[in-house]
């Protein structure tokens, strides 16, 4: 029995980028129209497309919604300092966040991305929609809303 992880799945995707100007990247295009049909291009935000694609693929839970912090309701919240780079994935805030804008407010501007490692300060995530490409990226890790096991 072979078996695998999201993040070993997501690195597949390593450098999958969106097509600039009128065209989309079909592959984008197809992780954002997965739960929303009503997507044209690949200018939609699509961190939480990938994150529901590549959980698709293994038969993880996913939140089947384009909104990042839509993933604040899938699986089991658990601390930083237990995060695993296997299924967990972590929820950020985005932009301007009022204390109206808390980890409870699903709709609020926010990311999403698999967990890859941290630094002191910094975590890492490998996601989609992170300079319009699949990427590894840090972020700080006052941006964190909720770290998410989903097995």
């Amino acid at each position: 029995m072979i078996t695998t992880s999201a993040v070993k799945v997501a690195q597949s995707f390593l450098g999958v980028t969106e097509v600039a100007g009128h065209l989309s990247n079909p592959l984008v295009l197809a992780m954002l129209q997965l739960d929303s049909r009503w997507v044209e291009d690949d200018e939609t935000p699509w961190c939480s497309a990938f994150v529901n694609f590549v959980c698709r693929t293994l038969g993880l839970p996913r939140s089947r919604s384009l909104a990042a912090r839509s993933w604040l309701l899938v699986g089991t919240s658990i601390p930083l300092t237990d995060a695993r780079a296997e299924e967990d994935v972590v929820v950020l805030r985005r932009g301007p966040d009022t204390p109206a804008a808390g980890a409870t407010v699903i709709t609020a501007p926010g990311h999403v991305g698999f967990y890859v490692g941290q630094t002191p300060t910094h975590v890492s995530l490998l996601g989609g929609n992170q300079g319009n490409s699949v990427s590894v990226a840090l972020y700080p890790k006052s941006q964190i809303l909720s770290v998410r096991r989903l097995t």
